[in-house]
């Protein structure tokens, strides 16, 4: 399975890419970001789109992950992020690829283990998850984050390495 994750942006898209081989460990692919042009939204739409579209046909991914928008506090910054994110899932969609929605949240609980990390430490534990030999870039490492959120929440992920289940202890008295 080859995922594509994407963190969202009006100005700055970042994308990442990770397989999940056989024995369920999680590989680098690529990783970087869609930068759309100053000016009016139409053309940083286009740019998005465009983008997306490369980056799916370069890496031929099998599964799409993208951030959900949360609400921000200025309303216009939320509606610009979340025409982008629409025109990066229309470039998902366009090729046939299913599309799963994270929050922030989950993203930041499923690779730092705690929902309030900040940037630096999702660049660190994705850089440590990957075996990475430098940190990347802030949204391109927001974007490989989704993409191992996905990882771990993706159906049919039995081969997924999952910690190990811990033992339940009877809450029943064997006779004696």
């Amino acid at each position: 399975m080859r995922i594509l994750g994407i963190d969202p942006g009006s100005r700055i898209t970042g994308f990442g890419v990770v397989n999940v081989l056989r024995n369920g460990r999680l590989q680098y692919v690529a990783s970087g970001c869609v930068r759309a042009p100053k000016g009016d939204i139409a053309a940083r739409l286009k740019a998005v789109y465009d983008g997306v579209t490369e980056v799916i046909r370069t890496y031929q991914p099998t599964m799409f992950a993208i951030e959900k928008v949360f609400m921000a506090r200025n309303a216009d910054s939320a509606l610009k992020l979340g025409q982008a994110r629409g025109a990066a899932i229309a470039a998902g969609a366009n090729l046939e690829l299913p599309v799963s929605e994270y929050t922030a949240l989950q993203i930041k609980r499923a690779v730092v283990g705690q929902g309030a990390a900040d940037k630096r430490q999702v660049q660190h534990m994705v850089r440590a998850l990957l075996e990475l030999s430098g940190t990347p870039q802030a949204d391109a490492a927001d974007a490989l984050a989704c993409a191992v959120c996905h990882a771990h929440h993706a159906n049919g992920a039995g081969a997924l390495v999952r910690p190990r289940a811990r033992r339940r202890r009877s809450l029943r008295r064997l006779p004696r």
